[in-house]
């Protein structure tokens, strides 16, 4: 059904308050520099979970796991993600999304079959050309944010970020603009690269960053 590069057993931290499974779907089209995953950029890779295996996987997990996190690389670029998402739930798990939010069509039609939906929104608009490699990135995660929030489905919105991909004045407008559009759900996560200075992350005041929101959390490397 999809192309599955890798799996997590069992995780706590991927989907909020549920025991998961982590599904790392195979192929990418932006070319990040501090890419984390840079394995799963190819749209093949040099080894495969076949989508038998995790079924049966699955359904040994029935009463142990709550859901099935779909990550990547960027899941939605799989056509068939959708039937995926529908198998996992019609197995008795709950459905969950990580995306860059670079299809914002596919997203629409897949968003009513996940329980919840983890958006990376990686700078400001006028930086993004820049750090995905692909021109129009901005809008199309501008749109797939706009889709997330009038859902109503439970997200959060996470930046990876270092001072070498653009200063903290930056981060803070982009900070203004996610909660005048509505994010109440906002994490900022610590950036690590060998294409980056290794410089110290800190903020000049995090809590003021994080003021604008419900909830806020820093997550360090």
């Amino acid at each position: 059904m999809i192309r599955i590069g890798g799996m997590t057993p069992v995780t706590s931290i991927d989907f909020p308050d549920r025991l998961a499974a982590v599904l790392f779907l195979q192929g990418c089209p932006w070319r990040c520099g501090y890419c984390h995953n840079p394995a799963l950029l190819p749209a093949r890779g040099g080894e495969a979970i076949a989508w038998t295996q995790v079924e049966a996987f699955l359904r040994r997990r029935r009463g142990l796991l709550d859901g099935v996190v779909f990550s990547g690389g960027e899941p939605t670029l799989q056509p068939a993600l959708p039937q995926a998402a529908a198998r996992v739930r019609a197995l008795g798990f709950e459905a969950a999304l990580h995306t860059g939010g670079m299809y914002p069509a596919r997203l629409a039609a897949l968003l009513p079959l996940l329980d919840w939906v983890g958006l990376d929104v990686k700078a400001p608009a006028s930086r993004y050309d820049a750090i995905t490699g692909v021109r129009g990135s901005a809008a199309r995660v501008g749109t797939s944010l706009r889709q997330v929030l009038d859902s109503g489905i439970a997200y959060e919105c996470r930046t990876t970020w270092h001072p070498g991909l653009y200063p903290e004045d930056e981060l803070q407008r982009l900070a203004d603009g996610l909660a005048a559009q509505g994010v109440r759900h906002w994490a900022l996560q610590e950036c690590r690269s060998a294409s980056l200075p290794a410089t110290g992350w800190a903020l000049r005041d995090p809590a003021a960053l994080g003021a604008r929101f419900e909830r806020f959390v820093v997550r360090r490397a």
